[in-house]
């Protein structure tokens, strides 16, 4: 190669740079319109997936797993002597948790059964006091009637001087203390009735009350069997044996694990469309997305966290600084899905409402016609008390006073 062809410079190369230049500027308009569509496209992919997705549901992942915590504490002082249930056991409404020393309570019972036992005696003592007034009361009124017949006929023989004055006034007299005698015995008849009257034995005031100790004195001794409320699971044992224990005094805790619900808590900004019946899809941390809760709304908190804490807030003070505040939305669960995949309380969970029909209520409009929470255990304790009260009555009444 020749200097002179090494040394010529680009300009004598105007076929290469004129193809350069004609295809770079076809290049760039394509690229720019490769971009601005995907742009377009993802903006256009946004607004479809916030009508018909986000704009659609509201989600938190401040929500935990609620339920009740039924606290087991002793209604008698005592000291306990057996424990019958602990940690993570499983226990039945009814059951019996931990047993107290009964000695005393035993001797309140025989005390107050004999009471009741004395008292239906003593009743049926005055029936037949009453009984016994009544015959004295017949008695005085022929006592009466007889005085008068002889008065009656010891009349004539005074006009004919046939009979002394003396006896006549005697005779007098005799009719006098027939009538008081008459009189005092009805009185007593009506004080001997008046203790049992319009009653029978086992309704009378002294053996209902006789009665209404004994059953206390029966539910006292029951009660140093503390029982389980409700079924569930036991956690926080506290009680140990040997413990003295006062009523009140917490020994342990059952957690049913049926009735569950959820706690959101929604950013304040998150409740303008949620309403009271909106279905809602709850995942926990603890299956992930194996196992979907299903639930729905069923009331919002009737304040923020904040306003319910130990020590609120006093924004009125001082600097202050906004903070979005969160308001706990309840959410029930289906039983159906628990049993399936059992939760436990203060797990967290992932909640996604539905808020596509916002015309529900915010507040419920009516009170609740079902209670909360309810137990018959404490029900068939005292129907166990009222039977023994009554085989009490029975075995002191006679044949006569059961059959009344």
């Amino acid at each position: 190669m020749s200097a002179t062809e090494s040394a010529a410079s680009p300009a004598d190369r105007p076929t290469d740079d004129s193809g350069l230049a004609a295809k770079n500027p076809a290049k760039r308009r394509r690229a720019l319109l490769i971009v601005t569509a995907v742009f377009v496209l993802a903006a256009v992919l946004w607004v479809l997936l916030w009508l018909f997705v986000f704009s659609t549901r509201e989600k938190t992942d401040n929500a935990y797993v609620g339920g009740n915590q039924v606290a087991i504490s002793a209604q008698v002082p005592g000291t306990v002597v057996a424990i019958l249930a602990d940690d993570t056991q499983r226990v039945e409404a009814g059951q019996v948790l931990v047993k107290l020393d009964g000695t005393d309570a035993d001797i309140r019972l025989q005390q107050a059964r004999s009471a009741l036992a004395q008292a239906v005696r003593g009743v049926r003592q005055q029936t037949s006091s009453a009984g016994s007034a009544d015959a004295q009361v017949v008695a005085a009124r022929l006592d009466l009637k007889k005085a008068e017949a002889d008065l009656k006929r010891r009349l004539p023989l005074i006009a004919a001087q046939a009979e002394s004055p003396e006896i006549v006034q005697h005779l007098r007299d005799g009719v006098e203390q027939a009538r008081a005698a008459v009189a005092a015995a009805e009185a007593q008849s009506a004080a001997a009735h008046a203790a049992i009257e319009g009653t029978d034995v086992a309704r009378n005031p002294a053996v209902m009350q006789a009665r209404a100790n004994f059953r206390a004195a029966w539910v006292a001794a029951q009660r140093n069997a503390i029982y389980a409320p409700v079924s569930g699971y036991v956690a926080e044992r506290s009680v140990q044996l040997g413990n003295s224990v006062q009523p009140g005094q917490q020994l342990m805790t059952v957690v049913p694990l049926h009735d569950l619900w959820i706690d959101a808590n929604f950013k304040e900004s998150q409740l303008r469309h949620i309403r009271i019946g909106q279905p809602a899809k709850v995942v926990s941390d603890l299956y992930g997305g194996d196992a979907v809760f299903h639930g729905k709304v069923i009331g919002l908190g009737a304040g923020t966290g904040s306003v319910f804490s130990l020590l609120p807030a006093q924004n009125a003070t001082g600097n202050w600084i906004k903070v979005v505040q969160r308001v706990p939305v309840r959410i029930a669960l289906d039983n159906r899905e628990l049993d399936k995949h059992p939760l436990r309380i203060g797990l967290s969970t992932d909640v996604t409402v539905d808020i596509t029909d916002d015309k529900g209520s915010v507040l419920a409009g009516t009170p609740s016609q079902q209670p909360a929470a309810q137990t018959d255990v404490y029900d068939q304790m005292a129907s166990k008390a009222d039977a023994e009260a009554d085989r009490v009555i029975a075995a002191n009444l006679s044949r006569d006073g059961a059959a009344d």
